[in-house]
């Protein structure tokens, strides 16, 4: 209800009629959305979470050791014709 009161396609009225619910409860979940949307939606005070940087690191290295392999595989196998 939140949101189809953000949206403004009904009415406060018309939206407690259909839902059978009191205008001021749907003005206080409307205020309660605006306020904690970024939490509901899952960024905590507009920050981006942090990436754990060792995964990371450890990731680019696997794919760099793939890589070699298979580019090391192909020459052998006379598919790769160019180097990078």
């Amino acid at each position: 209800m939140a949101l189809a009161a953000l949206g403004g396609e009904k009415t406060l009225a018309g939206l407690a009629e259909l839902y059978e619910v009191h205008p001021n409860q749907i003005t206080t979940w409307k205020r309660q959305l605006t306020e904690q949307a970024a939490t509901v939606f899952g960024k905590e005070s507009g920050k981006e979470p942090v990436p754990d940087l060792k995964v990371l690191h450890a990731k680019i290295g696997q794919l760099t050791l793939e890589n070699d392999f298979l580019e090391s595989a192909l020459n052998k196998a006379g598919l790769l014709s160019a180097k990078r």
